[in-house]
């Protein structure tokens, strides 16, 4: 029977993970504080500035192939993704946001890598405002799975 290598080290604290957020400049009002809400609520988990490397994208729609391009490069713990898309009178709504949510998803099953949802779907620009929070939320839910990840020896590798 092949020898089975042990999961790599445990990070001795959130302050050793290494953290990319992806976030999209369409509805940049909203992305913005998406974004200011995700800095302090890793600042709050212990993440250090220096392993926080944040990248901008035209639209949710991009948020996946960056998204991808991140965890394949193995140089972060988790990832972040932030978004919005407000609802108008035509579908697009529903592509933008489903191919967000699938491409997003697909990320953490190829590279098992925590990735933090943080894209808003909501009908109108007061709702999005309401709900900047969600950046925040994305975080913890990153960080907590990118924990599980490295207790079940299946996070990415230094």
């Amino acid at each position: 029977m092949p020898h089975k290598p042990p999961p790599p080290a445990a990070r001795t604290s959130n302050r050793q993970r290494r953290v990319a957020i992806v976030v999209s400049r369409f509805h940049e009002k909203i992305t913005t504080k998406l974004l200011e809400r995700a800095r302090e609520a890793l600042r709050r988990g212990g993440i250090a500035d220096e392993n926080v490397e944040v990248i901008s994208v035209p639209g949710a729609f991009e948020l996946p192939v960056v998204a991808e391009a991140a965890a394949a490069s193995e140089r972060y713990d988790a990832i972040v993704a932030l978004g919005c898309v407000i609802r108008g009178e035509t579908p697009h709504f529903e592509y933008v946001a489903g191919e967000a949510a699938r491409g997003l998803g697909n990320v953490a099953l190829a590279h098992r890598i925590a990735v933090g949802f943080g894209v808003l779907t909501t009908e109108t620009e007061t709702q999005a405002l309401a709900r900047v929070d969600k950046g925040a939320e994305a975080v913890q839910a990153a960080l907590e799975t990118a924990a599980a990840l490295e207790r079940l020896g299946a996070a990415p590798r230094d």
